[in-house]
Parts: structure tokens; C-alpha cells; sequence
């Protein structure tokens, strides 16, 4: 682009030949006084309708500001006006001549064009432009230092466009544009915005300069065939204006479509209205934006009194104030503000000849190049703008670093009916709001999702419904999708070789999608491989990549290297890589009855038995006589009723009531433990076997084994390129048959040690082949998906269709008519079986433990208080005999071991049938 300016600015020396007859100005003498007059210029086009209304703009400035006694100390501001009238030429023909008289500054111009062509002109001579309308983001201090814009730059406009595409989720716009600086390189703007949010320009249509309707019917009659419905036009008031009566013609202003227009609209808008009726018919439903102006007391007097001023101007047509209006007022005092300052500083005005453009000695042609001369104070004065910061009709007006007027904003206009409405505000502080920006600044900036909203649009065609956005635009032809051709696990996707019909369970998923969608899809099948092995599914996935199919639906795993070249859909189907190994029947273990039991549970098992039977033995040896006797006697009866207690075959009786209660819980810990060791058991030795040592990938990766794949499948090169599994190790299989052969040959016979493969596959396979069996778990985690051409707003809605398919339950009705329960399906979930371990007893084992040591704490109690009790009415015996010799053993720790030894006179002799009678009627007994 700087080549063709390059190239156009070196045009400009034939023009000075204009100059020749203008006599050299003679250099300002510095002076230390003010001076009486300060010239100025100012560039744009009369008859347009931002000139007509920055000519009267201006001249009211102007008079105001040399009204004012509080800027420029008396020095009177002086404002010289060309007409550029649209032309190029014309505006450089006007700036040059500018250039050769006593002007600090231009105002203008008004166009992006121009302002690019001046500009180099401007900074040889250093001489401000200040321009109130040119837009043109590229207009940047960095490399046009005396341009100034006065206004918002593009660049923040496409950044509210782009905010506004976002907020409605569309994906992809059509950009309509003046094919010249100006709208190329606002154009070029939005579409470094939407790729930040991963959004994109699908289509781009330049409209030449001076195109008539004959070209527009051509340009639009092509994006009617696009995908897209979002349009963005980005032109003058000429060429945008045609393009909607062409739009009204070709029926591109009807329902599903969304037009969002640069700020040229609202500009002639507020200029006009009340606008002709058949105009605002030709654009309803149109969103357009308009640079925000605040209200203020400033504003609201310009505008009251804009009809006086206008008649004083001897206008001829009732022009109505608009932004571009109000900026190029306040344009007028930010120079007058900034003069002001640059005589405060000592600056003078001065100009001094340019070497560049010395006349040569032999030179006797009439070219003054030296007619041109270099504002001695320009650097300074720029400054001084840069630095300004006042309040005009347009609210503050400061530069910030980049030299952009800080805090832009735009309102956002819907058309309707005859007029239009503000359905909210965009500001670089907070986005999108309801809320007018003023009143967001008092607040801190929040720019998050769920504070972004818009009022209700009526969009073209009168409906109130958000635009989708896209259509089909296939010029009536059928979508051409590809489907694999497979020769295994046909129940997923084939083809009938005697009719062609394609069908399956994947196949049915798409055609229930498809239903779901809220526009007619018109699609044909069309089947990719050979029919004699399965294709590969990236290469399928590369037809749809290079336009050859317009999608592909099948079996399709969602991979990384896929999706970076194509979009695909939700997942209809979980999926993740398997490890499949043989299984048969072994004989039983001749010591399996110990595998239902770890060691800690056969361990902590034991110890209870013997711990249960000393209880009992404790809380019944005083009172029972099946629990005394010779100490080799006691012992034997312990470890008989301890482990004759698993049978329940125990032929002691209890007699207390503290005996039974330990007995009675251990009991029930026994019928539990005794229950779960009969079913592990039987688990155990019906259950089959895997016939491998191999569990899992991992065990894989440590072997030198043969692995099988699916011929087609993605799992080749994850297997070598992530799991650095060497190619040589792999063998490709094609059919069920194959898999099944290749597991019974076993890895010394030329099979396989073990097949890795998705795990839809696996599980139809081993629901029919029950030798086989899934080891370990998933090792990757992914998805079946149906594919599409990148930024495919298909892919998108079928994902919506395929989610209301999972939540209405069709997806699982699908599957079940094509995928039936197997008698196979349970042998997996009985190889992993466990051992049973104490951890799945613990609760059981505390409850007992707890019983027998309450027990016997109560036991203990009781017998203590017997204890001295007795040992009380011994020593009073004796005391009344005169005997003292037992009192002291009979309270001694040995004295108390005897008097548990002993047993209870009181049920001396009593029959073992009748015990339980006598001891109730001893209250400490019945306690024992």
C-alpha cells in the first residue's frame, strides 16, 4: 500500500507547475508582540453532508473564539476554506496552495485519501492537519506525525463491530468496502479484530470509486451465493446508499439477513431527518453506528442555535447538526487552545525556506518549488495539540500516548420504521452496555460476558428473532457426504452391496441430527474406499480438508492432528484406546480356598476367634462348668469353642448374661464373614482366566510382543509417535476374524500378543467372542464426531442437534437397535473381582472388639465389688474369732486371682439345666 503512495505522491511534482506563478513570500521577521492575525486553512468538500455542516460548524467556531477574550489574547483567528469537491486533485491542487501562504495549520481534510497524499506534504513542511472525518486507522502518529485526528479513528469502530458479531455468536462476516485507502484499510482493521476472537472475514467485496448500479448488482448478485448473512458495509454516503437499493432488489434486506453499517449512515441520517420515506423503507432493520457525544450544557446550545447559524451561513438547504459537525466546532478550539498556549510559550510565527526545494542554479523554468516554505514553529505547535485537554460540545477532548482521543464511544442504532432507535452503547472501557458510557466511567471497567447486553433488535424482514447468521449457499446442489466403506464392524456404518444403501448406527445418528436442525438439509452419501479393507480415516478426513466432500460422517475419532484442518461435532460416542488379550478356562488353584482372604484378613480373622473364646472364657469361668477344670483342660475347651463358633457347632453353653451378648455379635461376624468367603470363593474357581501376563499398556511397552491394530485407524501412529512403540512390533487387521485368529495364535505363532483399538470396537467384539477380554482401562480419552471444512457453521448446529439427541434419549434408542446386550458382557466385570480384604470387615471386627471389651470391663466391676465385699465379712469373722492372719492376703493382688479361680458357692451343686434359675435370684450373679 505505501508502494502505490510512493508511487502516487511522485505525481505531485508535475503539480506545482500550478505554482509557478506565485511570487516568493518574503520570511516573518520574529517578534516579541503577538501577532494581529493567525491564518489558518481548512480542506473539504462543500457539497457533501459532512461539509455542509462543518462549513457552518467552523464559522461559528471562529466566531466564537475570537469572541472569547480568554483565548488568544486578542489575536484574531483566521479560517481560509477550499473547496475539495470530492476530488482528489482538487484537495492536493488546494493543500499546496495552502502551503505557499502564511497558514500554522489545516483543518481537513475530510477524506481518508486525501489525508494519506497531503500528509508527506505536511511533514516536510511541518504543518499540523487536524481532520475531524478522516477515519482511517492508518492515519497513525508513528508514521504521519502532523496528522491529527480530531475524531474517532476506525480502529475503535471495528472493535464495536467486532464486539457486536461476538455478542450474537457469528462466526464469519461479509465485508462490503470502498475499494480505496480508506475503506481497505478500515476493512482491514475488522479483520485483525475478529481474528483475535477467532472469528473471521469469509467473503470481501471492494466497490471501485465511482462504480454505478450495474457493478453493485454484479458484486452483490455473487454474495448472494455465500454462506454468510452477517454484512458489513464500510463505504461513502454514494456507494452505500446504492448498495441498499440494489440489496432491496436482489431481496439481501429480507428476513435471515444482518446488515451492521459503518457511521456514514447515521451521520447523513442526523442530517436529514426527518428522512424521505422511500429511504428509510430501503434500509430497515439495519444496525448502524454513530460516534457517542455526550449531552451537555455546551452541546444543547449549539444545537438550539443551529438554525440561526446555519441561516447566517446563506445555506440553502436545511442542514441538520451531526458528530462529524461537532467535531470539526471543537476542532477550531482545540487549534485556537493550542495557539494560545504556543504564544504563551514565546512562539512567534515564522517561516523559513526548505533546501529540498531550492531552485537549481541552471534552472530558468518557471517552477518556484521555493514558493513552499517550512513553519518554523510547527514541531512546537504540534505539541501544544497533543497537549490540550478541554471540554467542547463533544465531551473532553484529550489525547492519550497513541495520540487517540481518550474514552472513544459509539451509540448503537437499530432503523425502524421512520426513524431509528438507541439499543445501547459501546465504549473501549466496558463494551457493549445498556448504560450510557458516562455513567460506566464512575464505575470500574468490566468487560466479562455476562455484562455485556444489548436491548431487543427488529432485524430485516421485521423479525425480532436473533439472525442464525449463515444459510446453505450451494446453488441448489446436494451436500456431498463422504461416508467410510467398511468391511468390519459393519453395525457402525455400510454400504449394502446390492442396493448402494448406506446405513448404520452412525448413520442414523446423523440422519436424526439432521432432523433436528431448524432448516432443511439437502445431503447424498457418498462412500469413500475400496469396499476390500477398511480406508483410512484421515485421508477421508482430507477430502472434506480439500473441498472434495462437504463433509464426512462415519466412525470419526476426534484426533489433535484432524482438528487442526477440520471441524468437527459434539461427540456422539465416547471413545478411548483399549487393550484387548485372550482368556480361557485353567484349572483351579489347589490352594484357591485361601485366595477369597489377603493375609491381614486371615491374620485379624484368627486372632478374633482366639480373642472371642478367652472373653467368653473370663466371663464364664466362676459360674459354668463347661469352662473349668485342669489348666490343659481350659485350655483345650478355649480353642475348641473359639473356632467351633465358625460352625455354629459349639456345644458349651453360656450361662451369663454378658457371655451371651459377646457371643451372640460374634456370631453374627462369623454368618458375615463366613457368607462373603463362600461367594469369593465359588467366584474363584468358575471364573476364567486371563491367559497372559499382560494387564494393561503399560505392560505392553515393556515387551518385545507383537501388537494388533485396526487397519485405517488412527491407533498405528498414536502407538509410535506417542507411545514410541516400534512399527516393526505392529501387525495391521482388517476383520473380526482376524482379530480373534491373531489372539489365539499368541505372540510365538505368528498372532499377537494383545490388540489396541478404540473401545466401541473392542466392546462389539468381545460381546459376541468370549474368549476375549478388555484389560486395564482407557489410556486415551476422545470421541466420535462428524467432520467438516473449518469455521463450518453446519458442524455447529448439528453439535446442538446431537445434544437434544443425548438429552431426549434417541441417541441411546439408536443405539440399542443396533448394539443388543451379550451374554459375554458380564465376564469382564467377574475377572476383577478383588480379594477380600479386612478393610471391607473393619466396622464388624470394631463393633466385636468394642462388645468384649465393654464386657469385661462390666465383669471386672462386679467382681471387684464382690472382692472386697467378701474380703469385708472375712475380716469381721475373724476379727470376732481373734484371728487377724488372713486380713492382709485376702485384700493382696494374689488374694483376688484366687477369688476369681474359685468358683461361686452359690451355684455349687446346682444342676447345669437349672443354673440360670438360681443365679436370677442372686442379683450379683445375674449381673456375672
Amino acid at each position: 500500500m505505501i508502494d502505490k503512495l510512493v508511487h502516487r505522491h511522485k505525481s505531485l511534482l508535475s503539480l506545482v507547475i500550478f505554482l509557478s506563478f506565485f511570487p516568493t513570500p518574503g520570511l516573518s521577521a520574529n517578534s516579541t508582540t503577538l501577532p494581529k492575525v493567525v491564518n489558518i486553512g481548512a480542506l473539504f468538500t462543500f457539497n457533501s453532508t459532512i461539509g455542509r455542516v462543518a462549513k457552518v460548524a467552523i464559522s461559528s467556531a471562529v466566531n466564537d473564539v475570537n469572541n472569547d477574550s480568554t483565548v488568544l489574547n486578542g489575536t484574531k483567528l483566521v479560517v481560509e476554506m477550499q473547496d475539495t469537491k470530492c476530488d482528489g486533485f482538487d484537495g492536493i491542487i488546494q493543500a499546496l496552495q495552502f502551503m505557499e501562504k502564511d497558514v500554522v495549520a489545516i483543518l481537513g481534510p475530510q477524506s481518508s485519501v486525501i489525508a494519506h497524499v497531503i500528509a508527506h506534504l505536511a511533514n516536510e513542511l511541518q504543518v499540523p492537519l487536524l481532520s475531524f472525518s478522516a477515519t482511517d486507522p492508518t492515519l497513525t502518529s508513528l508514521e504521519y506525525p502532523f496528522v491529527i485526528q480530531t475524531t474517532q479513528s476506525d480502529l475503535f469502530q471495528m472493535t464495536a463491530i467486532v464486539d457486536l458479531i461476538d455478542y450474537y455468536q457469528w462466526k464469519q462476516v461479509v465485508a462490503i468496502y470502498l475499494d480505496d485507502d480508506f475503506g481497505r484499510n478500515g476493512i482491514a482493521a475488522l479483520g485483525d479484530k475478529l481474528a483475535d476472537r477467532r472469528l473471521k472475514i469469509s467473503d470481501r467485496a471492494g466497490i471501485r470509486p465511482g462504480s454505478d448500479r450495474s457493478d453493485i448488482t454484479d458484486l452483490l448478485v455473487k454474495l448472494a451465493l455465500v454462506e454468510s448473512r452477517v454484512i458489513v458495509l464500510h463505504a461513502d454516503l454514494g456507494s452505500g446508499l446504492l448498495v441498499f437499493s440494489v440489496a432491496n432488489y436482489l431481496g439481501m434486506m429480507s428476513e435471515g439477513y444482518v446488515w451492521i453499517v459503518t457511521d456514514w449512515l447515521s451521520a447523513y441520517l442526523d442530517s436529514i431527518l426527518p428522512a424521505d420515506e422511500g429511504l428509510m423503507d430501503m434500509i430497515q432493520g439495519v444496525i448502524t453506528l454513530r460516534q457517542h457525544i455526550p449531552n451537555s450544557q455546551k452541546k444543547r446550545a449549539l444545537v438550539s442555535n443551529w438554525g440561526k447559524l446555519v441561516e447566517r451561513e446563506n445555506a440553502t438547504e436545511n442542514i441538520r447538526l451531526n458528530t462529524y459537525g461537532l467535531h470539526a466546532y471543537d476542532t477550531v478550539w482545540l487549534i485556537a487552545r493550542a495557539l494560545d498556549a504556543y504564544f504563551t510559550n514565546d512562539g512567534s510565527i515564522s517561516f523559513s525556506a526548505d533546501p529540498k526545494l531550492k531552485r537549481p542554479k541552471n534552472d530558468n523554468g518557471s517552477l518556484h518549488l521555493e514558493a513552499m516554505s517550512v513553519f518554523d514553529g510547527g514541531k512546537m505547535l504540534l505539541d501544544n495539540i497533543q497537549n490540550v485537554s478541554f471540554t467542547g460540545v463533544t465531551g473532553l477532548v484529550q489525547y492519550n500516548d497513541e495520540r487517540h482521543l481518550i474514552k472513544p464511544a459509539y451509540d448503537i442504532i437499530n432503523i425502524i420504521g421512520t426513524g431509528f432507535r438507541v439499543i445501547g452503547f459501546w465504549s473501549n472501557y466496558s463494551g457493549l452496555s445498556v448504560v450510557s458510557p458516562e455513567t460506566l466511567y464512575t464505575r470500574p471497567p468490566n468487560k466479562t460476558w455476562s455484562n455485556q447486553q444489548l436491548h431487543p433488535v427488529i432485524w430485516p424482514g421485521g423479525d425480532t428473532k436473533i439472525p442464525r447468521g449463515w444459510t446453505f449457499a450451494y446453488n441448489g446442489r446436494e451436500l456431498r457426504i463422504g461416508v467410510p466403506n467398511r468391511v468390519s464392524y459393519r453395525e457402525f456404518v455400510t454400504e449394502s452391496r446390492t442396493t448402494g444403501m448406506v446405513s448404520g448406527f452412525c448413520i442414523d445418528v446423523f440422519v436424526a441430527a439432521v432432523n433436528f436442525l431448524p432448516y432443511p438439509v439437502s445431503y447424498s452419501f457418498v462412500p469413500f474406499g475400496n469396499g476390500k479393507e477398511n480406508p483410512s480415516y484421515s485421508g477421508l478426513v482430507q477430502e472434506v480438508v480439500s473441498n472434495e466432500l462437504d463433509g464426512a460422517v462415519g466412525d470419526i475419532s476426534i484426533v489433535t492432528n484432524r482438528t487442526r484442518v477440520a471441524d468437527f461435532t459434539q461427540p456422539y460416542v465416547g471413545s478411548g484406546l483399549v487393550v484387548l488379550v485372550p482368556m480361557k478356562r485353567q484349572k483351579s488353584d489347589s490352594w484357591a480356598f485361601l485366595q477369597p482372604f489377603t493375609l491381614s484378613m486371615w491374620g485379624i480373622t484368627g486372632v478374633f476367634f482366639l480373642f472371642v473364646g478367652v472373653v467368653v472364657w473370663i466371663l464364664e469361668h466362676r459360674i459354668n462348668e463347661d469352662f473349668r477344670g485342669p489348666p490343659k483342660k481350659q485350655l483345650i475347651t478355649v480353642l475348641w469353642f473359639s473356632f467351633s463358633t465358625l460352625f455354629f457347632s459349639h456345644k458349651e453353653n453360656t450361662v451369663s448374661i454378658l457371655g451371651r451378648a459377646v457371643l451372640i455379635i460374634w456370631l453374627f461376624v462369623v454368618l458375615i464373614i463366613q457368607s462373603s468367603y463362600t461367594a469369593s470363593l465359588t467366584s474363584i474357581l468358575t471364573v476364567q482366566q486371563i491367559s497372559t501376563t499382560i494387564h494393561g499398556i503399560e505392560d505392553l511397552q515393556r515387551t518385545d510382543d507383537p501388537i494388533g491394530f485396526q487397519v485405517g485407524s488412527f491407533t498405528e501412529n498414536y502407538l509410535v509417535e506417542e507411545l514410541g512403540i516400534s512399527r516393526s512390533r505392529l501387525k495391521a487387521l482388517g476383520t473380526v476374524e482376524a482379530y480373534a485368529e491373531a489372539l489365539e495364535l499368541g505372540p510365538h505363532h505368528g498372532g499377537v500378543a494383545a490388540i489396541v483399538d478404540e473401545r466401541p470396537y473392542v466392546d462389539l467384539f468381545v460381546s459376541t467372542q468370549c474368549n476375549f477380554t478388555i484389560v486395564g482401562s482407557e489410556f486415551t480419552k476422545s470421541g466420535w464426531g462428524f467432520a467438516f471444512p473449518r469455521d463450518s457453521e453446519l458442524a455447529i448446529d448439528l453439535s446442538t442437534a446431537i445434544l437434544k439427541l443425548s438429552e431426549n434419549g434417541d441417541l441411546q434408542r439408536i443405539h440399542n437397535k443396533w448394539f443388543t446386550r451379550s451374554t459375554c458382557s458380564t465376564q469382564t466385570d467377574l475377572l476383577e473381582a478383588n480379594h477380600l480384604e479386612f478393610s471391607s470387615f473393619s466396622g464388624l471386627f470394631l463393633i466385636c472388639g468394642l462388645a468384649c471389651l465393654l464386657a469385661l470391663v462390666i465383669y471386672f466391676v462386679i467382681l471387684l465389688i464382690q472382692f472386697y465385699k467378701q474380703a469385708h465379712e472375712d475380716e469381721t469373722d475373724a476379727s470376732s474369732s481373734g484371728s487377724s492372719r488372713l486380713r492382709t492376703p485376702r485384700r493382696s493382688i494374689r488374694g483376688f486371682l484366687s477369688f476369681v479361680d474359685n468358683k461361686d458357692e452359690s451355684v455349687n451343686g446346682t444342676p447345669r439345666k437349672s443354673q440360670t434359675d438360681n443365679l436370677s435370684s442372686n442379683g450379683l450373679d445375674i449381673e456375672n
